[in-house]
């Protein structure tokens, strides 16, 4: 699955790296390239518009933090993000199992 296709799950899978503790933007983008191996290496201007509409939509808040004299804003999950999250993996795990008897892989 190549960064396109990852588009259409951004915001859960920002969830995901983020209900593992609070981060900045940058930490977003390089624990997706980690995560994945490389595969979702998304630029500044996809996941920077992902943050920011989640957190306009309660599942993410914000604050700003200084480091090294730059400041940075710093997210983390909500409880509401947290039951989104909750949500999409369910939904991402049936239609996966779906995805995988229609093509006949073992799951």
């Amino acid at each position: 699955m190549g960064v396109d296709r990852a588009k259409g799950h951004l915001d859960t899978l920002i969830l995901s790296v983020l209900s593992a503790g609070p981060g900045h933007g940058y930490e977003v983008i390089a624990q997706l390239r980690r995560r994945s191996d490389g595969a979702f290496d998304m630029p500044e201007g996809t996941v920077y518009p992902s943050l920011h509409r989640l957190e306009k939509q309660g599942l993410l808040e914000s604050d700003w933090d200084t480091h090294d004299g730059r400041r940075r804003r710093i997210y983390r999950l909500t409880a509401q993000g947290a039951a989104a999250l909750a949500a999409a993996t369910t939904e991402w795990r049936r239609f996966s199992a779906s995805v995988n008897a229609v093509l006949g892989v073992a799951g």
